[in-house]
């Protein structure tokens, strides 16, 4: 082994993190800087986090893993990459939302911010009923939410799940409507990749969620409703009307 990984089996030992494996060590030494590494001390030495497992999934931007917290309860840990991750693509997200108009242009202060952003995000979304990863708490990259799956094993996306397509269709129009009328916000970026069904379907990836009040929120709610509606339509649910759904969507 050589220096580098020994230097990241140290910090993972120090860190409670139990997934070791040569995968699990690679995945590692891509989001752990020395700034991440503090900010997830800090949420141990809180009780935030109790043990850290191995990785969920890894996005362009970000890699979530499995966790427990405090009672051992099962927790998703979202560390956003500061040195890596494409922070450019954030900023259409941030501009012209008004919670965020005195932001750090810096790479680690977009960052930091996107994270606070999906936390308040999540939290509105859930003070509204919407179903979403109940948020826990955040700090600088690092965003703690309710695990959605079962004994270590995540939930899967719709797209690779058998169900009922008219009612967890009518499921998620609910949710989109509860997400726009009570907590003002457009997902901004739904797909089939963006939902887990877990008993019921259960949106998720919201750090790109904009405020209704964005210049760009309507443009990003025909968004969502046409990847909405191309999936379904692909899975064989009928007589899909875009202008329908938007209608059902906003109307109060």
């Amino acid at each position: 082994m050589d220096l580098k990984n020994r230097e990241i089996d140290e910090k993972l030992s120090r860190l409670r993190i139990r997934d070791k494996d040569s995968d699990s060590r690679k995945i590692w030494g891509d989001v752990l800087d020395e700034r991440t590494i503090l900010t997830l001390y800090r949420l141990l030495k809180r009780g935030f986090i109790e043990v850290i497992g191995g990785a969920i999934s890894t996005g362009k931007e970000a890699t979530v893993f499995y966790g427990l917290g405090e009672e051992d309860k099962e927790i998703a840990i979202k560390i956003y990459r500061i040195e890596t991750g494409d922070f450019r693509e954030m900023e259409p997200y941030l501009a012209g939302d008004p919670r965020f108009d005195s932001i750090k242009r810096s790479r680690s202060g977009i960052i930091y911010t996107w994270t606070q952003k999906e936390y308040k995000n999540l939290k509105r979304a859930s003070n509204a009923g919407v179903r979403v990863p109940e948020p826990i708490t955040s700090m600088n990259n690092v965003l703690l939410m309710e695990f959605i799956g079962e004994e270590e094993v995540p939930a899967p996306h719709i797209k690779d799940v058998d169900m009922d397509l008219e009612e967890t269709f009518e499921k998620i129009i609910l949710n989109l409507r509860k997400l726009y009328t009570c907590a003002k916000i457009v997902h901004a970026d739904l797909s089939e990749y963006n939902i887990l069904y877990h008993h019921e379907p259960i949106l998720i990836d919201m750090g790109q969620s904009v405020v209704i009040s964005h210049p760009n929120a309507t443009s990003f709610l025909w968004r969502d409703i046409k990847n909405l509606s191309k999936f379904f339509k692909r899975r064989g649910l009928k007589d899909l009307n875009e202008k329908d759904i938007f209608n059902r969507i906003t109307e109060g």
